[in-house]
């Protein structure tokens, strides 16, 4: 095993991913349990995502779950996976983060996208075309600017509680996104979205092209990353099969609906060529195995990234069975647990 897994840090994001016959509040429910548990393990960070008129995915209000998953932790970094800019006012998103950071302090991550809703009527609703990823960069720039009193899209405003907090933020990199945070000196997320070569040689580019700021000296990069991790290389593919059928039927159908149990070959086969295409394709990329093979794995591409930290995103129907795979990933990354703690019910207050 290679001894890079062992000096970089290993967080989680978790999509609160709906469950066919399950409310979607328990689905939240879920989320702020593994967070309790990511923070036993050990794990770094604990993230949220933002998705809207999803019916597979409850998480629609990023910051406000995770004030929920702080509140039931002490000392995993909590955070976004991210804020999807073009969606809000960088003042209202300024505001967020400085009660969030203020509340938590020391604990809080903003991590930012530049991705707008899911359909035609979703980015209408949220008045956000596709366009609204063009200012993206600028967006950006006045919602850092809040934080230091320096923005200038509206002089005499201030972002309260924001002005003068220090949170670390990332870009989620999709498109243009890895230019963006070297330019503007953020930590960079990244993943397998078009290809692992893709993937390095945009890596390379904002590693070359980075700018120091007062949020980070140097490049940080976050590898952003399926794995599954189970007893037989058998047990741990079949984890990722009904989040590849959630994915391919959204492709075919315009919707992206809850999780399934996982389906045999048989019924794989039965689906329309099309549709199984997609489902291939979602597996492909992905990381899974026994703990000695996923260690292989995970070293041989942090080997060739260098990245700082690997953000695992993990979607399965069993619960039972994401907990045991990210047990075993905790063991394969050497992370130390914590003794378990009682919950917290009411944001913590600053000592």
């Amino acid at each position: 095993m290679s001894s890079t897994i062992r000096t970089t840090q290993f967080s989680i994001l978790d999509r609160s991913r709906t469950r066919e016959g399950h409310p979607e509040a328990a689905a939240l429910r879920d989320t702020v349990d593994l967070a309790r548990r990511a923070e036993e393990l050990g794990y770094h960070r604990f993230w949220v995502s933002e998705h809207h008129s999803v019916p597979g995915v409850a998480g629609s209000a990023p910051t406000v779950l995770a004030a929920a998953v702080a509140s039931a932790t002490s000392a995993i970094r909590v955070g976004t996976g991210g804020v999807m800019l073009p969606n809000h006012r960088p003042l209202v998103v300024a505001e967020q983060f400085g009660v969030l950071e203020s509340l938590f302090p020391g604990r809080i991550d903003m991590g930012l996208g530049r991705s707008v809703g899911f359909t035609g009527g979703i980015r209408r609703a949220l008045g956000a075309e596709k366009d609204a990823t063009d200012d993206f960069a600028d967006r950006l720039a006045e919602l850092l600017g809040y934080f230091t009193g320096t923005q200038t899209a509206h002089p005499q405003v201030h972002a309260r509680p924001a002005e003068g907090l220090r949170i670390p933020a990332f870009v989620l990199a999709t498109g243009a996104g890895a230019q963006v945070a070297a330019a503007a000196g953020l930590g960079l997320v990244i993943g397998d979205f078009r290809g692992r070569q893709q993937m390095l040689d945009a890596i390379d580019a904002y590693r070359q092209e980075f700018r120091p700021s007062a949020l980070w000296e140097r490049p940080y990069v976050v590898l952003s990353q399926t794995v599954a991790v189970a007893g037989t290389a058998e047990r741990a593919r079949r984890l990722l099969l009904p989040e590849a059928r959630s994915l391919a039927y959204s492709r075919t159908h315009g919707v992206f609906p809850p999780l399934r149990p996982a389906e045999d070959g048989p019924a794989v086969a039965a689906l329309p060529e099309r549709e199984r295409g997609f489902y291939e394709d979602a597996l492909r990329g992905q990381m899974y195995g026994t703990e000695e093979q996923v260690a292989d794995a995970l070293g041989t591409l942090l080997d060739r990234s260098a990245a700082d930290e690997v953000l695992v995103t993990t979607s399965t129907y069993e619960r039972a069975a994401l907990l045991e795979s990210y047990e075993r990933l905790a063991r394969v990354a050497g992370l130390v647990a914590r003794p378990a703690g009682p919950a917290l019910t009411a944001p913590a207050r600053p000592a």
